[in-house]
């Protein structure tokens, strides 16, 4: 991933941490629990957000990318097939 979706992922991480603490300070302030429910939808699309900017990330430079030098330093060589199942795998364990 570029330097710049890490940081833009990087602050969406913090933010989402931000909003989870919230939750717990609203817990414990005995908050009304549709308050709490609205928090909870907002930190979940929050993820959602960050996933689909992930997922797109390494779509551009693993799958596009693949074997232009420009994949993840992590990412092991294979085969067209391959990639296409490791997408079909991360994109059905992350729409569940």
């Amino acid at each position: 991933m570029n330097a710049d979706t890490k940081k833009r992922v990087a602050t969406r991480v913090k933010r989402i941490a931000g909003q989870v603490a919230g939750v717990e300070r609203m817990l414990a302030e005995d908050r009304y629990c549709v308050d709490v429910l609205h928090q909870i939808a907002a930190i979940r699309s929050a993820l959602d957000a960050m996933g689909v900017e992930l997922i797109t990330a390494h779509l551009e430079s693993c799958v596009v990318g693949h074997g232009s030098g420009c994949e993840h330093e992590k990412a092991k060589p294979m085969k067209r097939d391959e990639l296409l199942a490791e997408v079909r795998t991360v994109l059905s364990q992350f729409l569940k």
